[in-house]
């Protein structure tokens, strides 16, 4: 007896990877990424030939291909435009960025100097650009997302009253203030800041950091004080270079675009530039909020006298230029309002370079992936749309889009049918559309709650294990727990949880969009 448990677990276990084995080998066998990839090569070759650059839209999920020439002149005109960044020609900086930042952290470890690339703001006139920074390896990066793991929570707490974080949040403080102060004559005024994050002075994003401490009453933070963290700050702020197009720039305005902290740093700023609307509000009873660089308000103020307003707080801050649309319809995030003739209404808001598309329904993913997708969207649905009109017209886009992304009407059919499950609801009609809508609304807080509330995963109990996922595996995880109850079901792990996922997989956009320059001498060691 004592023989057997010596071999058996070893012998189960060897049993447990041969079967494994086959199902994976069988799976990728049957389903090979080799004519995809040469297809793929030959598109780049293409692209590559004919000097044509391929980006990811900014906030949509197409693809812009334009000429590499023109985004570099692009590129020049924001540079030259926002005087960010200094251009230092063919000297390199990385080594000595790594050497202060040692000295600083007497930390030592493989470094790479970021690089510029930008994404084309496709919903925009004339296609401006987007810069993003990319320096997951930067000497500056683990300081830069500790400070913002130190300080966002911070933030969040002092600004909770006027931050809002995403379109159901919008539509329930706009239908509550509504309920008491709406009239024909309310007005919307939504605002956008120009270029926040490259606008924003360093060495003012370093005080707002200090008086973000000051008003929060503390000289420290979880044991650090608050003379280190203001030098940490300056030390990310002041240090941000990258390499582009043959020559090396340091920023010297602003905080990096892909710089954890500069999140952080620019709505702390925001919102002591803020202070003076938000009180106006307050003041007038009208309703304020701002996500990062859009600021919403809704006020029964004469439209007149809001355009002087925001002629005014145009100049509160010589480094935050705001454009302003005023009116009784506005879009804002995700969600279009109206005032209807003192009625107010609320829809989902498509921008006009809106593309009906999705994650096509062949697309090699895991199929609670592709679920999600209608799930998700119908949920949106309900709760932004104010009537039973606005629903009906927003159902038919997504069915119309999935379609075209190649999604059985019964597999849309279905999810929709899930939703309704979820929520334990009969179907939406005209007679019980507002009731219906309540629940789903009403549903946000107890779903909040309830993930506030969700344990962390027990390394004790549950093992991780993710897997390459390619076509066939859609019942993979099932199989994989029937061998491992066979396999080790009466041992001494049988208490062991595995819990089964599948790693990212490369996209289209993994192969086509090409970010970062190969050069070998950015990095150091």
């Amino acid at each position: 007896m004592v023989r057997f448990f010596t071999w058996a677990p070893k012998q189960r276990l060897q049993i447990f990877i041969d079967s494994l084995e086959k199902i994976l080998t069988d799976c990728h066998d049957r389903y090979p990424t080799s004519v995809q990839l040469k297809e793929i090569n030959n598109l780049l070759n293409k692209f590559e030939a004919t000097y044509t650059v391929i980006r990811k839209t900014d906030k949509f999920k197409v693809f812009h291909l334009g000429k590499s020439d023109d985004y570099k002149m692009r590129a020049q005109i924001y540079m030259n435009k926002t005087k960010a960044y200094q251009d230092l020609g063919n000297i390199n900086p990385l080594e000595s960025l790594v050497e202060r930042t040692n000295n600083l952290l007497y930390d030592k470890d493989e470094a790479e100097l970021a690089h510029l690339y930008f994404l084309p703001k496709a919903h925009k006139p004339n296609t401006p650009l987007r810069p993003i920074m990319a320096g997951l390896k930067s000497p500056t990066i683990k300081i830069s997302g500790w400070l913002d793991v130190l300080l966002r929570p911070l933030f969040d707490c002092l600004a909770v009253d006027t931050t809002i974080i995403n379109g159901v949040q919008l539509i329930k403080q706009v239908e509550r203030w509504s309920a008491s102060n709406l009239t024909l004559a309310t007005s919307f005024i939504t605002m956008d800041v120009t270029d926040l994050y490259t606008m924003i002075p360093q060495e003012g994003g370093v005080t707002a950091i200090k008086r973000l401490m000051e008003t929060s009453n503390l000289k420290q933070i979880d044991g650090v004080k608050k003379e280190i963290i203001l030098a940490l700050t300056r030390f990310v702020m002041t240090n941000n270079y990258f390499y582009l197009d043959g020559s090396y720039f340091k920023q010297i305005r602003g905080g990096a675009m892909g710089s954890p902290l500069t999140l952080t740093v620019a709505n702390t700023y925001m919102y002591f530039v803020e202070r003076p609307i938000s009180k106006w509000a307050h003041r007038t009873c009208s309703l304020y909020f701002r996500y990062i660089d859009d600021l919403f308000i809704m006020s029964n103020i004469h439209a007149d006298i809001l355009k002087g307003l925001v002629r005014f707080w145009n100049r509160l801050d010589s480094n935050i230029e705001l454009s302003e649309s005023i009116g009784s319809t506005a879009e804002y995030l995700d969600v279009k309002l109206e005032n209807r003739g003192g009625v107010m209404i609320t829809e989902v808001f498509h921008k006009p370079s809106h593309e009906p598309y999705s994650l096509p329904f062949t697309s090699t993913h895991a199929q609670h992936i592709k679920k999600n997708i209608p799930y998700v969207a119908l949920t949106r649905a309900i709760r932004y749309s104010s009537n039973f009109d606005a629903y009906k017209r927003e159902e038919i886009h997504i069915c119309m889009s999935l379609l075209l992304n190649k999604y059985p009407i019964y597999f849309i059919l279905k999810q929709f049918e899930r939703v309704l499950q979820t929520f334990q609801c009969a179907v939406p009609t005209r007679k019980n559309y507002s009731e219906i809508r309540k629940i789903f609304l009403d549903a946000v807080d107890k779903n909040n709650n309830n993930n506030a509330k969700k344990a962390n995963i027990d390394f004790e109990v549950n093992i991780l294990c993710h897997f390459s996922f390619t076509k066939g595996m859609h019942d993979f995880s099932t199989r994989f727990h029937e061998i491992w109850k066979t396999c080790f079901s009466d041992t001494a792990i049988c208490n062991m949880k595995p819990i089964v996922g599948s790693k990212k997989l490369n996209n289209l956009q993994d192969y086509l969009v090409k970010k970062k320059p190969e050069q070998s001498i950015l990095k150091i060691k």
